[in-house]
């Protein structure tokens, strides 16, 4: 038999614990919005990638693992990414960016291969929470977004908002007419079917021939892939438009500021 004074210690250990201890403070539901919505919007990625880091156990609200579809108040709660807090949201801020071909539409690569960050200066590399919006493969050059409005990347990645992306791009060989007509009907990849592309010839120059396409959807390579399948492989990739916004005279490498009513304008 456990001696009197245990018994009576792990009974006061016991009532202390049940009545005394204070719980974690619940998150302020008064302003609230969905972690993986302050998450984004304080730049730390985007929306879906927030989404992720959630499933994954490794975001904290007010001293709790917080799990996907919780609320919080990021002026009452407290978040935090892999034991790091989550900083305050800053400026809304996105970018034009002329990719050139070799650069990742990454922040970071572990190979240490160059990405789209390397191209701006410090004070926007670093603490301005901007990411890629979409991708641009490393060979594919032109018009790429980055931006650290997480509303906004939704908006312009998620194929329900239907906001056309548009390219110029070289392929080996003359695709006759109704080679043209199948890839502008949509050629399944994957097992999958594709949208619709709007496609027309610009020129012909030697054996190669270059090509408009308007597309509302981008899935892996899927331009690079259809075109192989076709028979005719690419030689060069631009993107010239998301939705309105067009590269035009945007030198390579370089950058400018956009507007979001510039980004969502009406095509």
């Amino acid at each position: 038999m456990a001696p009197l004074r245990s018994v009576r210690r792990g009974k006061l250990e016991a009532t202390f614990a049940a009545g005394f201890m204070l719980p974690a403070p619940e998150p302020d539901q008064a302003g609230a919005e969905r972690l993986q919505k302050l998450i984004a919007a304080a730049g730390v990625c985007s929306r879906r990638r927030a989404e992720e880091l959630l499933r994954q156990g490794r975001v904290r609200l007010n001293g709790r693992t917080a799990s996907l579809g919780q609320r919080a108040n990021p002026d009452h709660d407290q978040i935090s990414i892999d034991g790091r807090p989550l900083n305050p949201r800053p400026a809304s801020l996105t970018l034009l960016l002329h990719k050139p071909v070799g650069v990742l539409s990454t922040c970071h690569d572990p190979q240490g291969r160059p990405t789209v960050l390397d191209l701006l200066p410090p004070e926007l590399r670093r603490g301005q929470g901007l990411h890629p919006v979409g991708r641009l493969d490393a060979d594919s050059r032109g018009a790429l977004l980055l931006s650290n409005d997480g509303d906004l990347t939704l908006r312009l990645t998620h194929p329900r908002y239907g906001h056309p992306r548009t390219y110029r791009i070289w392929v080996e060989g003359q695709p006759e007419p109704a080679t043209l007509q199948r890839w502008a009907a949509g050629i399944p990849l994957d097992a999958q079917p594709c949208q619709p592309v709007r496609i027309r010839r610009l020129e012909a120059r030697g054996a190669n021939t270059r090509l408009e396409l308007v597309m509302l959807e981008g899935r892996y390579r899927q331009i690079r892939r259809t075109a192989e399948r076709l028979g005719h492989p690419v030689l060069d990739l631009k993107r010239v438009a998301i939705g309105a916004l067009l590269l035009a005279d945007l030198p390579e490498g370089c950058w400018r500021p956009v507007p979001p009513g510039e980004v969502l304008a009406p095509n």
